[in-house]
């Protein structure tokens, strides 16, 4: 992942915790309740090391109980594809 691939996944991912630590104090009983993803890959995707896939966000945001937007909506879209 370039760079701000890498920031943008920390800032999704603390938005991702945050949410859920309202709804669970605990991972392992959020996802199990929940279904759908792992607790290895749900921390994953918290700490910023996961490169989600659209139907991955999709899952994220029905198990937390929000939208897609609200979850990319604290991140910036702002690219360079070059291969800096």
């Amino acid at each position: 992942m370039q760079h701000v691939d890498k920031e943008n996944a920390k800032l999704l991912g603390n938005k991702i915790k945050e949410l859920r630590l309202k709804k669970s104090k605990s991972l392992n009983n959020f996802v199990l309740q929940r279904g759908y993803l792992t607790t290895a890959t749900w921390s994953r995707i918290e700490n910023g090391l996961y490169d989600m896939k659209l139907s991955t966000l999709l899952r994220v945001a029905l198990m937390l109980e929000t939208t897609p937007h609200d979850l990319l909506n604290s991140i910036t879209l702002d690219y360079n594809f070059s291969d800096d």
